[in-house]
């Protein structure tokens, strides 16, 4: 049966105020006056709320941006950041309602002190504070397990209304010490500075109170509305509160009461003796049924979605009461973490982690708004709006005052939902989402850095030279050699796109085929460790594929300054192509590569030799330079490069001496062993030699000349049979190595 959705706004602001006025403004706030002083404890007040604000901002604009159901601000983050970083924020965020259910419990007793003392002053016997507190808890949970949310709501505006009779009797109060004090707020003083966030670590629990009324998103009539509404106005209704508190507080105690009492607020309100403490069993009680209003309900959006390892578990935490759809079972379990930790009696060693999952939580609520806003996506039309600023400064400050409250913690926590994301995404592997939300926000990026550079551009001297390539090739499931280059010289200091050429018209059917084979190559090249962008193109003509290729914009935002092309050296049927559109190519002023792919197979310990002749110098320092970019990649990181440069055999000694000279000046990973020079012999050809000398290289890089190809066509890349892979480049201009 489905349950009715009967809440309007009230649930939301008085669940969210009675935590917010809570224990840590009735015990903590005239120990944090008494130290720190008025100016310190608003610091501390206006700090908090740079968190609280935001996240409150941010929670109203999200949520009138579409239907927030069942789990509050674990369902914003989940259908946000996708499942599985969804859950596991939901697991931190859960953990932490359900330990505050016992840390209010605990803190409730602190109100039957005149109990414990009465009962030690006659008869001697100090009573555990579990002599209250279990008993509460027990009847707190039967009270949500037997009536439900509905009750809980009954009870919570029965406790709100004792809750704000206190703190009216507390500021019609007065004290001696108040007609005879000299405090205003131009002599206020800010003390104690280095305790200051000592003091905020105790206090700032006291602000987490905020997003409570969010848990009961599934159990509102309109969420859109009643959210933003209760949500904003319980922050600043507590806001404003906690100042007037702290300046009563200040004008009508002493520092050493004020630090010694931690009821102090008893000896300033009118019949304090009674109505403080019932004040804080009132504030306590509310804060803890709010909490176990809203944990199992955490809990149940967590199991609907699947986020534990077991389906069983998923299942019977899902499940609610037929008749009201009450999270019954989640509510359990909720009252079993409560109860454990009741009997524990202390919960202060876990309190500031809790503050932790609770800060991870609103920082993460603020960077979805500053995504949402960053990326713009159409989609994004919340009807309440917030400002980008406001969200990044919730999301900064969150982060930071983690590690200022106490970095051990922040650590912990943050090492703490590592693990349990890893644990989620291993028994969840085919849920994803986490890219979706920072995509809009990389596309924004990527489009004003590219308008950037475009409107910067300059040219490039050699010295900032780096390669930009383009490899075009209809054969990409025959062989990956190609990309393998490409993604060589792109995995450190180049850029590549890959485009698989589909030879036809641009109709439904080559369109679906390009989607398909995209989907598949990108499954492929994903096993490798892949830095290249990889694309398709349908065109009814190689060349005019070529055209439309070295038209494609550059992906790093600089323009492609060289197109590789590929081939089979046992199989070269589409070389002469390759070569027939050479012209084409060069007209725009790109670097030439032909890779001669081998079937022997690439042995990269043997490295790879440069050949430089005497005929094509210019196209030696692109060489040189592309051999140290791809020895750049693990895959030759035990490789070295040698340099063979021919010469007649007078030129021996300058020849060695020029090329050792750009070795050292150029910095490049090359030892003088490793450069050779080859007196010219006409008895032997320059093919004969370099068969002979590099047919064990793991890659032979040859340059060739534009002129070559028009006298000799495809001849100029035959002839290197005992070779394996020959990457051969003619560079359209002379690099400078500095």
């Amino acid at each position: 049966m489905k349950k009715q959705q009967g809440f309007g706004t009230a649930p939301v602001f008085f669940t969210a105020i009675s935590t917010i006025l809570g224990a840590i403004l009735f015990l903590r706030f005239g120990f944090a006056v008494g130290t720190i002083g008025f100016w310190g404890v608003i610091g501390i007040i206006l700090l908090g709320h740079l968190v609280t604000i935001p996240t409150a901002l941010a929670i109203s604009e999200i949520a009138t941006n579409k239907r927030v159901e069942g789990g509050g601000e674990y369902f914003i983050i989940s259908r946000s950041f996708g499942l599985n970083i969804g859950a596991t924020i939901g697991i931190a965020l859960y953990l932490s309602q359900a330990i505050s259910v016992a840390f209010y419990i605990i803190a409730f007793t602190e109100a039957f002190e005149f109990f414990f003392d009465l009962v030690n002053k006659y008869w001697g016997i100090m009573l555990p504070r579990q002599i209250i507190s279990v008993p509460a808890i027990l009847l707190l949970a039967l009270l949500i397990l037997k009536k439900g949310a509905n009750m809980g709501v009954k009870a919570l505006y029965f406790v709100i209304g004792i809750l704000f009779v206190a703190l009216a009797l507390f500021f019609l109060g007065k004290t001696p010490y108040a007609a005879e004090s000299s405090f205003s707020l131009f002599n206020a003083e800010f003390r104690n500075p280095g305790q200051f966030f000592m003091v905020f670590a105790i206090v700032f629990p006291a602000f987490t109170g905020m997003t409570a009324g969010v848990g009961l998103s599934g159990d509102l009539r309109n969420p859109s509305k009643s959210i933003p509404l209760g949500t904003t106005l319980a922050t600043i209704s507590g806001m404003i509160v906690y100042i007037f508190i702290v300046y009563k507080l200040a004008l009508n105690a002493s520092v050493e009461d004020l630090v010694g009492n931690q009821l102090i607020m008893s000896k300033i309100a009118l019949g304090g003796v009674i109505i403080i403490p019932l004040g804080l069993a009132a504030s306590t009680i509310s804060s803890a049924l709010g909490s176990i209003m809203v944990a199992p309900r955490t809990l149940q959006a967590l199991a609907v979605d699947d986020s534990f390892p077991s389906k069983k578990m998923n299942k019977w935490l899902a499940t609610g009461r037929e008749k009201d759809g009450e999270p019954i079972n989640a509510s359990m379990v909720t009252s079993i973490i409560a109860l454990v930790f009741v009997l524990m009696g202390n919960v202060n060693a876990v309190a500031e982690i809790i503050s932790m999952f609770f800060m991870v939580t609103y920082g993460s609520l603020c960077l979805i708004s500053f995504l949402n806003h960053f990326g713009a996506s159409p989609s994004y039309r919340p009807h309440f709006k917030s400002r980008w600023y406001i969200s990044l400064i919730g999301f900064v400050v969150s982060g930071w005052v983690m590690f200022q409250i106490n970095p051990m913690y922040a650590i912990a926590a943050i090492v703490l939902m590592s693990l349990i994301y890893l644990y989620v995404n291993h028994y969840h592997k085919d849920r994803n989402g986490f890219e979706a939300i920072f995509a809009n926000a990389m596309f924004q990026i990527n489009r004003n850095l590219q308008v950037y550079m475009q409107k910067k551009s300059e040219a490039k001297t050699s010295a900032q030279w780096r390669p930009s390539a383009i490899c075009i090739s209809r054969e990409s499931f025959q062989r990956n050699t190609a990309f393998r280059l490409l993604n060589w010289i792109s995995f450190k200091y180049g850029f590549g796109t890959y485009m698989h050429f589909i030879e036809g018209y641009y109709s439904k059917s080559t369109v679906e085929q390009s989607r398909v084979e995209l989907r598949k190559l990108i499954d492929t090249f994903d096993k490798i460790d892949n830095h290249v962008y990889v694309d398709t193109l349908i065109s009814p003509s190689y060349t005019s594929a070529i055209a439309q290729t070295i038209q494609v914009p550059g992906i790093a935002g600089m323009e492609n300054n060289m197109v590789i092309f590929e081939y089979s050296k046992e199989q070269p049927e589409h070389l002469n192509e390759i070569v027939e559109n050479y012209g084409l190519v060069n007209s725009g002023n790109f670097d030439f590569c032909i890779l001669g792919s081998s079937a022997k197979l690439l042995d990269f310990k043997q490295g790879i030799h440069v050949w430089i002749r005497s005929t094509d110098t210019e196209n030696a320092s692109t060489m040189i330079m592309l051999s140290f970019i791809i020895l750049g990649h693990p895959d030759w990181h035990k490789s070295s490069i040698k340099i063979f440069e021919t010469c007649k055999a007078d030129k021996v000694e300058e020849t060695r001496q020029r090329m050792e000279e750009l070795v050292t000046t150029g910095r490049l990973p090359i030892t003088t062993n490793n450069i050779e020079i080859i007196i010219e012999d006409e008895d032997l050809s320059m093919k004969e030699l370099i068969n002979d000398k590099s047919a064990d290289a793991g890659l032979t890089i040859i340059g060739f000349r534009g002129d070559h190809i028009k006298s000799s066509g495809t001849a100029v890349f035959s002839g290197y049979d005992n070779l394996g892979t020959v990457l051969f480049v003619n560079a359209h201009d002379q690099l400078e190595i500095e």
